[in-house]
């Protein structure tokens, strides 16, 4: 005779048990995926991410900051007009400087229309561009008399190498994941949204309300 009571126990005990995972669906609030929404459709307007403009400021410092060195290195050789003359108009390789100053334009144009422009989404651009720049400055070091010109001879290889792997690396573990994990939310946010508006509907109507017509039977 109790096992009526007892069945009817464990059902209500699996009803509650059932409680909590409806409660969190109707706890969502439809204003704040909204929100969060609206915020992540601002930011596809804008047309570039944050992380990826600091991406392209450090590409435009990348040469910005090899001009300026190699301005400089003009400058100790004993004028612009001269050492530009000799390192342009009679440019050799095991000496002139010149190739590493085009080669921080190389790297400045093809990222800049790929990450900028274009707004890529892969790694080959980046990679392209760092192998390109990697091989051609250990050949010049190599094969050149870079080293017996002075300081200047260490100082822009060195430095050209360093920022074209720092603007790899940037790419690879912050631009791309971050940008992956933003997209990830904004689609678990609209999906939540959709589910959300279904769940909670829309307020009823004033016409929607309405009394039935009086019968002759009164």
């Amino acid at each position: 005779m109790n096992r009526v009571p007892g069945d009817a126990e464990n059902a209500h005990s699996s009803s509650v048990e059932s409680c909590p995972s409806l409660r969190d669906v109707h706890s969502i609030n439809p204003a704040q995926l909204m929100a969060r929404i609206e915020s992540y459709e601002g930011r596809e307007k804008k047309g570039i991410s944050d992380v990826r403009r600091t991406f392209c400021l450090f590409v435009t410092f990348d040469l910005l900051f090899i001009t300026l060195l190699w301005i400089i290195e003009l400058n100790v050789k004993g004028g612009i007009e001269t050492t530009l003359e000799k390192e342009v108009l009679q440019y050799d390789y095991s000496s002139s400087y010149f190739d590493i100053f085009l080669l921080a334009v190389f790297r400045f144009k093809v990222l800049i229309l790929a990450y900028a422009m274009c707004r890529l989404r892969h790694w080959w651009a980046i990679a392209f561009t760092t192998a390109v720049t990697s091989a051609f400055l250990l050949a010049k070091v190599i094969i050149s008399q870079l080293f017996s010109q002075g300081a200047f001879g260490y100082v822009l290889p060195i430095i050209s190498f360093i920022l074209a792997w720092i603007e790899t690396w940037f790419l690879d573990f912050k631009v791309l994941p971050q940008e992956a994990e933003e997209e990830n939310r904004f689609l678990i946010a609209q999906d939540a949204s959709e589910r959300a508006a279904l769940l909670h509907p829309g307020v009823l109507s004033d016409g929607q309300f309405y009394s039935p017509p009086e019968s002759v039977a009164g």
